[in-house]
């Protein structure tokens, strides 16, 4: 991997290296991090976790948790590790394949699995850079990455999944009768937009009934005025400063 790009993340509470030209994390796995209902001495596996941004983002916000990435590409998994390092967080990353799962990980259980899919279906339009068309648009089907998260969940644990809003039912489809206590939350860029990115949650043995929750908007007004951001109140709260997200269970 050449070039690479440090970032700042949570207003700079993180600092994350990154390749220039391949996959990079933005907003997402910020707000995958803060949906989940992870509380310190808890165990937390992300299937995916590329160079480590929402592990990391949920090690700032939620202190004493066992983290744990699988990241396919050793180019990212390294960086994975270097973050981690540098961010101070005690998490363990694993290379391998989610569909061909590590020994390390087969037997073992976590209370929460998060992911960040691949947004495209294979088979499309190639990017220019390998490592950015693997994250974008992998082999594996969006159904292996549930059944592999269902899989490694304690009883009672939560899977945590964000995803292109075109694609939910995709991801619907992907939950079987392992997985119940579906909650839906829909991102909105603006007020009267439709939603493009959806988070979902579902409970490992829930059997509480499927919520399609209100959307959060993300922007203020109906269009974006000048130069500088125009996040709401909340959406500030979460990329800035960590704030958790609510996917409420009641």
């Amino acid at each position: 991997m050449a070039a690479l790009t440090r970032d700042a993340f949570l207003g700079g509470k993180l600092q994350v290296w990154q390749p220039e030209n391949g996959y990079r994390a933005g907003i997402d796995p910020v707000f995958l991090a803060a949906a989940v209902p992870a509380k310190p001495g808890q165990t937390v596996l992300e299937l995916g976790c590329g160079v480590g941004t929402a592990l990391l983002c949920l090690h700032a916000r939620v202190s004493d948790l066992a983290l744990t990435g699988l990241e396919l590409q050793p180019d990212y998994s390294d960086l994975a590790r270097r973050n981690a390092a540098e961010n101070g967080a005690d998490a363990r990353i694993v290379t391998g394949d989610l569909t061909d799962m590590p020994h390390t990980l087969r037997d073992r259980q976590f209370d929460h699995v998060i992911a960040n899919p691949p947004f495209f279906r294979p088979g499309g339009t190639a990017a220019v850079n390998r490592g950015r068309q693997i994250a974008l648009a992998g082999a594996a089907p969006l159904a292996a990455w549930i059944d592999a998260g269902i899989r490694r969940l304690s009883p009672k644990g939560t899977l945590t999944v964000i995803q292109r809003a075109d694609r939910l039912a995709d991801v619907l489809a992907a939950c079987d009768s392992r997985i119940g206590s579906l909650r839906v939350l829909p991102l909105a860029p603006r007020a009267g937009r439709a939603a493009e990115r959806v988070i979902l949650r579902g409970r490992k043995g829930g059997k509480g009934a499927f919520r399609l929750l209100a959307p959060l908007v993300m922007h203020k007004g109906d269009r974006h005025l000048g130069d500088g951001e125009d996040y709401l109140p909340q959406t500030q709260a979460i990329l800035r400063e960590g704030a958790p997200l609510s996917v409420d269970w009641r």
